[in-house]
């Protein structure tokens, strides 16, 4: 759903620096490339986070083109996405809530990454803005 393309380089502290270009600012770094793409998953999740609570847009990932990526969780996604299409219709949290005769609080934690909101309260919200969720599963690249 959102996978972010990162630019592993190595340092001269023997760590490899993480950088994602979809989202400026957002770096990290491992003793590895995969401890620096595993790093990278809480970077991406932070900097969604804080665009999230700043209510700035969210960059699109870009192509690939051969870059490691990382995955944002499935939820995280979905969550994402909800605030996108919230974004993109004009829809308020308070318009949110009252469609979903909820608390602005309730919709606050939909939109949350940081909260494991439940699979039925994300059906309901995107419902509430006539769209559905629809779940593919394949093979990993």
């Amino acid at each position: 759903m959102y996978c972010y393309p990162v630019d592993l380089v190595p340092d001269d502290n023997d760590t490899v620096i993480a950088s994602v270009p979809d989202l400026p600012g957002c770096h990290t770094f491992g003793d590895t490339e995969a401890d620096a793409l595993h790093h990278a998953v809480d970077a991406v999740r932070t900097m969604i986070s804080g665009l999230m609570n700043e209510r700035r847009g969210i960059p699109a990932p870009s192509p690939a083109e051969g870059r490691p990526v990382v995955r944002l969780p499935l939820l995280d996604g979905l969550k994402v996405r909800l605030y996108a299409e919230m974004r993109q219709q004009g829809v308020t949290q308070v318009d949110l809530a009252r469609r979903l005769s909820k608390t602005q609080k309730e919709v606050w934690r939909l939109l949350d990454v940081s909260h494991a909101s439940r699979m039925d309260q994300m059906e309901a919200a995107f419902a509430a803005l006539g769209l559905i969720i629809e779940a593919e599963v394949r093979e990993a690249a």
